[in-house]
């Protein structure tokens, strides 16, 4: 990495508005450290960007970048899934970025949108990749491509969902590999915990 990874809120430097797309091609030219599967992901979002220059816009038909967050509680480690209302899945908060190009801000205002909760944080350096066929209602098919972090919410954070949610639980990880949720839930939620331990914040130990 060029950078140091940080743990900031919404009120960070860090996380400065930015509108250009060489922001996110920039982000992921610096993940060094990915596995393969993950380094293949990578290399399809890149082909993507260089392919779209609108790429950070729902205008993007055939698909565009969106950002998501792992909630883990602090002091605890459980973990915080929406019911989506309109895919009707279980999934973790987050959406387009309608032209922000500081991903890591995108997953820290889709979090806080959708669980209502105050004083989250978010680790700047993004800690999952994936690409994914989505399918609302009223829209044609297109793909998200999701640059996935950590965000740390305060223990007994309370949420409070939104319109885009038909319930919303902090799970243990135990509970949350019982529900029917995608592979790729069960990967950030393994993801995001391992990240979180090796965060003093975090308290877990």
């Amino acid at each position: 990495m060029t950078r140091g990874p940080l743990l900031v809120g919404a009120d960070s430097p860090a996380l400065s508005a930015d509108d250009r797309l060489e922001t996110v091609v920039s982000l992921l030219h610096e993940l060094d450290d990915l596995d393969l599967k993950q380094t293949v992901v990578r290399d399809a979002m890149l082909t993507f960007a260089a392919q779209h220059p609108d790429a950070l816009h729902r205008s993007s038909l055939e698909g565009h970048f969106t950002g998501s967050a792992m909630v883990v509680e602090q002091g605890t480690g459980r973990v915080l899934l929406l019911f989506h209302t309109k895919l009707q899945k279980w999934l973790q908060p987050g959406g387009h970025t309608d032209g922000e190009a500081v991903m890591a801000a995108t997953a820290l205002r889709e979090a806080s949108e959708e669980t209502g909760i105050d004083s989250l944080r978010v680790f700047t350096d993004p800690i999952d990749l994936d690409i994914h066929e989505v399918r609302p209602p009223a829209e044609p098919p297109h793909l998200h491509h999701d640059i996935r972090f950590l965000v740390l919410a305060p223990q007994g954070s309370l949420p409070v969902g939104n319109h885009e949610s038909e319930s919303l639980r902090w799970f243990t990880p135990d509970e949350a590999a019982e529900l029917e949720v995608d592979e790729s839930v069960l990967r950030l939620i393994r993801r995001g915990l391992t990240v979180a331990r090796k965060l003093p914040d975090a308290e877990l130990g």
